[in-house]
């Protein structure tokens, strides 16, 4: 710590030009006006968080800010609704970047991957720190393609609060739908930014009632848009009565004019702004008891007089406590709107302490954090992105890892910009940090500083949940709150080039793995070939194409197959006897069991015992007999898919004494897998809901086409110019459908899809699809 203030009280009037060189800053020599920028991707970075321009601030403020100065949000939206143009600006206004950056151009900070610049989408999340008018903001950029839903998941955890970015000519949109629901999941404050009010089609009110429709969400107007589509010049502040103007012939959108709202000089504009601001009024004391006093109190006869102060204040209590959702427009790629949008941030997003997390009370103020991320990279190794709910982390701490029940040691503490990083001292709670040194950590687990820490939290847990007459299991649910994996889609095979290269691709797809743990790999039984599962054609793309890049490895996959499950359709038992002589050892064991099918969904069996199994016996081997189904039910009878919905019911177990383990376990997957063959047996096949949106004249070629796909349409909806055709169709049917999508419409409709659900195939297509996998078609 004494190293850093040295550094800092040499360089006194020297560190506005400090500039992050992505190496340990302790290091760095008292000489930091020679230093040199080391420039990333030919881009311009700028100084250490907190210290833009000439505003100089301690160490302490700069590193650890008061929590109620700290703002976790991201950013999440429909793909290419402008959520990383909207990102570059607000990293530009802050200073944090000397240039803009442009998603057509590839050189945006938060899409640092070579795999992003090249298809100007978003696939990881990049977090990023800045300050903003005294606020740190820990920003995150989300990908809003359906194959990367995890990472949105993955990263809703451990936010505050959240952007939702529009595209004002299109409302809302499929993947729109997807993260506000995840939001909602989460309990997540947000504020809506309808983006691209330049865009030929655009339109506010639109915007504003697609919001209320689909979302059932309550807008509440905070400004209105001076002009639309190519009119577009700027925007009103309904809250403060002022017109905010940007300059038509500032490049970088810097210069705008903020000045009051006169009756004088634009009667229609004033007439309507007050209309909105009346009605923001009416709106926000329906939500606030508080503020509903304050208004029928002191300002029922005109609400001209009250306070903008007040009125914020009113605002950010309804959205913290998600009642309503704050609306702001503007235009990111023109660079008009988003300096507005920083301010609401800070105005009405919660801090870390205005949210409540119940299991905080159980650490104490001791160390309680969630790794939501782990990168590879190629100097540092393992870099573990961690939200801090409570407690400081600092560098060469022991840390607890709860759910690898592991101890592991910090040995570096890191601030997050994008792919540049800055080594700082300590970090408290609110903050999100990178951590290098952890070898352990995967996506979705909770550290905590001991393991005694860990017991005292879940004695506390578990004594609170009896007071409540709540069952424990909840209490540790809470305590290690993890990231929901969705079940893969689609598979193929991967081969390495050669056998030699064969322990290299193991490593780098277990490297991947800990990134990404929507990537499945497993190996197949009978060929011995690995395969790779994931949540969709591009993301499976993706994959292959960064362990070309990243490791090196040419590697070949094989045709693009379905995930299809199976399942049973009638009530079997089955009997079987396991008898072996092992050494000098006799193991023996029986079974009798039933499978049936259930009645509500379950992926995975439903293990029930009969009243003849004694408790005793269960005890011994109840672990050995749950493994045993479990593994019978991962390959079905039919094409070796998962078993699903069913319930399995142990009727009887007899077992030789000393008979071991593993030899219970593989009498009972036996006896399941003979109980399942003697079923009649299902396949289940994976059905998307499909959204394409297309202009009139296409319709017709779209809906036959979609007819032959077996897809059942839903509703065909109206956007604006656009229809929306929405339709139920099997995923086998839409391999390959962006290509056919845009032969037949020209390339102008789009297409969004996610797994509905799993559905029965009819006789006749199951019959065509096993004809198929057995060859003989």
């Amino acid at each position: 710590m004494l190293a850093y203030l040295r550094i800092f009280a040499v360089n006194h009037q020297k560190i506005s030009s400090l500039h992050i060189n992505n190496m340990c800053c302790c290091k760095r020599r008292a000489s930091l006006k020679k230093s040199e920028l080391h420039v990333l991707f030919g881009r311009n970075y700028s100084s250490l968080p907190g210290l833009i321009g000439n505003d100089i601030k301690s160490l302490h403020s700069v590193i650890n800010p008061p929590i109620a100065k700290i703002r976790n949000i991201g950013i999440m939206a429909h793909i290419d609704a402008g959520k990383t143009t909207t990102t570059e600006r607000i990293l530009y206004y802050s200073g944090y970047t000397r240039s803009l950056g442009d998603v057509d151009d590839g050189d945006t900070v938060t899409d640092f991957m070579a795999q992003e610049r090249e298809r100007g989408i978003t696939i990881q999340s990049a977090a990023v720190t800045f300050d903003w008018k005294g606020y740190r903001i820990n920003l995150i950029d989300t990908p809003g393609h359906v194959d990367f839903t995890l990472e949105v998941e993955r990263c809703l955890r451990v936010l505050d609060g959240a952007v939702a970015v529009f595209d004002a000519s299109a409302g809302v949109e499929a993947q729109t739908l997807t993260v506000w629901r995840q939001a909602d999941k989460h309990k997540i404050p947000r504020i809506c930014f309808l983006n691209k009010m330049d865009k030929t089609g655009a339109s506010f009110n639109y915007a504003v009632e697609s919001i209320k429709e689909k979302l059932k969400a309550k807008p509440l107007l905070l400004q209105l848009p001076i002009g639309e589509a190519k009119t577009f010049k700027g925007v009103v502040d309904i809250v403060n009565k002022e017109k905010l103007l940007w300059n038509s012939n500032s490049d970088d959108g810097k210069d705008f004019e903020r000045k009051p709202l006169l009756e004088t000089s634009d009667t229609e504009l004033f007439k309507k702004t007050i209309e909105a601001r009346n009605t923001l009024i009416e709106q926000v004391a329906d939500l606030d008891d508080e503020f509903a006093d304050l208004v029928l109190g002191e300002f029922s006869e005109n609400f001209d007089l009250l306070p903008a102060e007040k009125l914020q204040t009113a605002i950010h209590r309804v959205t913290v406590a998600q009642v309503a959702v704050p609306v702001l427009c503007g235009s990111a790629l023109k660079n008009k709107g988003v300096q507005p949008l920083l301010d609401a941030i800070t105005m009405y997003l919660p801090s870390p302490e205005e949210r409540n997390y119940e299991f905080l009370q159980w650490y104490k103020g001791d160390l309680c954090a969630l790794a939501f991320k782990v990168l590879h990279d190629k100097q540092r190794g393992p870099v573990v992105f961690m939200r801090i709910y409570s407690g400081m982390l600092k560098p060469q701490l022991a840390i607890h890892n709860i759910n690898g029940n592991c101890t592991e040691r910090i040995s570096r503490l890191l601030l997050p910009f994008a792919d540049q990083h800055v080594e700082i001292p300590s970090l408290t709670a609110g903050n999100i940090a990178l951590t290098v040194g952890l070898k352990q950590t995967a996506t979705g687990d909770t550290i905590v500083s001991s393991k005694s820490s860990a017991l005292a939290a879940a004695r506390q847990a578990k004594r609170e949940g009896e007071k409540k007459h709540e069952q424990n299991r909840e209490a540790d649910r809470l305590l290690l709150a993890g990231v929901e994996i969705p079940e893969p889609v689609f598979f193929c095979t991967i081969e390495p080039p050669s056998v030699a290269k064969q322990p290299d691709l193991d490593r780098a797809l277990k490297c991947l793995q800990r990134e990404d743990p929507s990537l499945k790999v497993r190996l197949d039984p009978d060929s011995g070939q690995t395969i790779l599962c994931g949540m969709g054609e591009l993301h499976i793309e993706i994959i292959h194409d960064r362990i070309k890049r990243e490791y090196g490895l040419e590697t070949y996959l094989g045709p693009l197959q379905v995930a299809y499950r199976e399942t049973i359709l009638n009530s079997v038992r089955a009997t079987d006897t396991l008898d072996r002589i092992l050494g000098d050892k006799r193991h023996l064991v029986t079974v009798e069991l039933e499978a049936r099918p259930t009645e509500k969904p379950s992926v995975v069996p439903v293990i029930e015992y009969g009243e003849s199994v004694s408790e005793d016996l269960l005890k011994a081997s109840q672990e050995a007999i749950e493994n045993g189904i479990h593994s019978a039910c991962l390959q079905g009878p039919l094409l070796g898919s998962p078993i699903q919905d069913v319930v399995i019911t142990l009727h009887s177990l007899v077992i030789h004494p000393g008979t071991s383990t593993t030899m219970i376990s593989a009498c009972v997957s036996r006896c399941v897998q003979k109980a399942l063959k003697k079923a009649d047996k299902q396949v289940l096949e994976p059905l998307m809901n499909l959204e394409v949106t297309v202009i009139r004249e296409y319709l017709s070629p779209v809906l036959a086409d979609l007819a032959q796909r077996r897809g059942n349409i839903q509703e065909i909806q109206t956007r604006q110019d656009n229809k929306v055709v929405i339709a139920f169709v099997p995923l086998a049917e839409i391999m390959g459908y962006s290509t056919v999508l845009r032969t037949l419409t020209s390339g102008s409709a789009t297409f969004a899809i996610e797994l509905s659900t799993y559905q029965a195939m009819n006789p006749q297509d199951q019959r065509t699809l096993l004809t198929r996998r057995s060859g003989s078609s």
